[in-house]
């Protein structure tokens, strides 16, 4: 292992001073081309990496921005954090990842080690909860990006999510298939995003005279677990659901596993829908049927925002409310409702997207 060389080092091996060397790096123009060249032989030679971030607050800013999930063993964020950290990577930004797992006393240490950092701006994709953390992170004058945050304001930028899109083709897709006891597994009751979604499919259902039986909107956590629970309720009334819609993929996938447990197909005794579209969806079997909320849109938005908020030279300092929407993507969880017969075959979806 080689020990590592300081800017004094390479300095005295390019015999200058530590101030042209410090130039050099930072790319002042005044410095003489000649030395310039053979400081850069030097850095090469030697495999000098400058402190980016002590650079940077040198200059009065920060290249290290925070990204807090609610928990990074979720298959929902692992797309969202690997294109945040392209993105950062490739605008020269260091990213700083913390998981909070919705534990109220997890809040205070985050934010204690964005602080360390010194970070320029932070996106809280917790999906619910992060009230505290903007307030606290805010009040440092740190630049925050959140989702469904309400209202913004000059230090907060906000992805609103237009949930009922996807979840009005969801329904309305059952409806047309013939599915008339429709049951949905929400989330977690603390989390404002899980509710939205149980709003809105009970809004979707109202719109086209489905009734809204209470029996048949179980409570659920997000997990494999409830889906796993919630199934083994439903699948024991009298007069069983035939179609169950589920806040996340999670709870779909574990509607599908206590389904083969309880020996009932999919989709030919239930039809099954999720929420999110993560990666393993479409590798279930069958391939899981869902509403689309692109990880990939959210980082790519989140990311955009934060550099809004660092460099008003952007151009789009001003716009504080992004908004996504989102989508039913077709594969093969859904079906016909239980004696209701075709009057000709139809084609196999594949996975088709609904705009």
């Amino acid at each position: 292992m080689r020990k590592r060389v300081t800017v004094h080092e390479i300095a005295k091996l390019a015999k200058v001073s530590i101030a042209t060397v410090s130039r050099t790096i930072n790319r002042v123009p005044t410095v003489d081309p000649v030395l310039a060249r053979r400081i850069r032989r030097v850095i090469e030679k030697e495999g000098y990496y400058p402190n980016t971030n002590a650079r940077a607050l040198v200059r009065g800013h920060s290249r290290t921005l925070g990204l807090i999930v609610s928990e990074i063993t979720n298959p929902f964020f692992p797309e969202i954090i690997q294109t945040f950290a392209k993105l950062g990577a490739r605008n020269n930004y260091e990213i700083l990842l913390s998981s909070i797992d919705h534990d109220p006393r997890s809040i205070e240490v985050t934010a204690r080690q964005m602080f360390g950092r010194s970070v320029g701006a932070v996106a809280i994709l917790t999906f619910g909860g992060e009230a505290p953390l903007i307030d606290i992170l805010t009040a440092r004058d740190i630049a925050v990006f959140a989702v469904d945050a309400d209202p913004p304001r000059p230090l907060l930028k906000t992805i609103q999510i237009d949930y009922e899109h996807g979840i009005r083709q969801a329904v309305q897709h059952l409806a047309a298939l013939g599915h008339e006891r429709i049951a949905f597994i929400g989330g977690p009751q603390q989390l404002k995003t899980a509710a939205m979604r149980k709003v809105a499919v009970q809004q979707c259902m109202k719109e086209i005279d489905l009734e809204l039986l209470p029996e048949l909107f179980v409570g659920g956590d997000h997990t494999i677990d409830a889906g796993l629970k919630a199934l083994s309720i439903l699948a024991t009334m009298r007069d069983r659901p035939s179609a169950v819609l589920c806040s996340n993929d999670m709870t779909a996938i574990g509607v599908m596993r206590a389904a083969f447990d309880l020996s009932l197909n999919i989709p030919q005794d239930f039809s099954v829908i999720g929420f999110d579209d993560i990666r393993l969806a479409q590798f279930m079997t069958p391939p899981l049927t869902t509403v689309q909320l692109s990880q990939t849109e959210i980082a790519r938005l989140s990311f955009s925002g934060l550099l809004d908020s660092l460099d008003p030279r952007r151009g789009g300092s001003i716009r504080q409310v992004y908004s996504i929407k989102t989508n039913l993507v077709l594969r093969h969880s859904t079906a016909l409702a239980p004696g209701c017969r075709r009057t000709e075959r139809q084609p196999h979806p594949g996975k088709q997207i609904l705009h």
